[in-house]
């Protein structure tokens, strides 16, 4: 990895940096459509997934017929570098998703600086141990679920699908059986010192410990990994370099793309959106999991 300074690495992070620097349109738009979604869809609010008021999810599960299976599960987790957005802002992906049959759940965690990076991924592993634990009584099927996240939420859901770094809060076997990493940061040293990490007062045993990069992979899911054509020259390298290490440590290959016309902030809305590149891939990957031999 070439080294780059501070400056360098202060601006190949900030992701707003392609886009003229104002990302808040963005985020409106994820409002906007994550509201769209509750208004449209049925919806079971603020589940548990532990006693802390931000370990919550919300799931939205399409009708069923007696006797039909049971649907596969897309969970998201939101982006925002650890530090900002929550599930609210995350309802985008499930009108798609319900409209190809399939389960989709946002998950809240807490936000640093009050927990760190790592007290995070474990709060996300504990969200899908918990729907694995309750998945028939909500009438999604447990051992098919898809991971997905977006910047800092690729960076955790790469965590969940990381086995052995943690073994008191390791998954079944299985979970998660597929997953979805859109514009991930996944080597975290080249955040420290840069005003990302403010919030985090990341170190270097940080870095090493929390970095899906420098974890074993040999057991990692088939996995989709793609960014936007609209990125720093950073996220697009952290992608393919994380995709290689997934590929030489004997995990199946991701399937690895770049998504033209899009940036970091809006290239997810496309996450379950039949007809787009990224939308097309995830219900692939959906599609697989439900037609799979049990």
């Amino acid at each position: 990895m070439t080294l780059l300074s501070l400056e360098d690495r202060e601006r190949e992070y900030s992701p707003s940096s392609c886009i003229g620097g104002d990302y808040m349109p963005f985020l409106d738009a994820y409002a906007e459509r994550s509201a769209a979604a509750l208004e449209g869809h049925a919806v079971r609010r603020e589940l548990p997934y532990g006693d802390q008021p931000t370990q919550r999810l919300d799931l939205f599960v399409p009708p069923g017929k007696p006797g039909a299976p049971l649907p596969p599960l897309l969970v998201f987790i939101h982006g925002g570098y650890w530090q900002e957005l929550s599930k609210d802002d995350s309802f985008f992906g499930a009108p798609g998703a319900l409209d190809a049959g399939f389960a989709y759940a946002a998950i809240d965690y807490t936000l640093a600086p009050r927990a760190s990076i790592g007290a995070i991924a474990i709060e996300c592993r504990n969200a899908l141990r918990w729907l694995h634990a309750h998945g028939a009584e909500l009438g999604i099927d447990p051992s098919r679920i898809l991971v997905a996240g977006s910047s800092a939420g690729a960076h955790l859901a790469a965590m969940c699908c990381v086995r052995g770094w943690t073994e008191d809060h390791d998954l079944p076997a299985g979970v998660p059986a597929a997953g979805v990493l859109v514009s991930g940061v996944y080597e975290l040293e080249p955040l420290i010192g840069t005003s990302i990490d403010g919030a985090l007062s990341l170190t270097p045993r940080d870095a090493a410990v929390w970095s899906p990069m420098r974890l074993p992979l040999a057991t990692f899911p088939q996995t989709v990994i793609c960014w936007g054509e609209i990125e720093t020259d950073e996220f697009e390298r952290q992608s393919r370099t994380f995709a290689d290490a997934v590929a030489a440590a004997g995990a199946p290959r991701p399937e690895l793309f770049e998504v033209a016309a899009r940036n970091h902030f809006d290239v997810i809305l496309d996450l379950s959106e039949r007809g787009t590149l990224l939308g097309d891939a995830t219900l692939r990957l959906l599609e697989a999991l439900r037609d799979r031999t049990p």
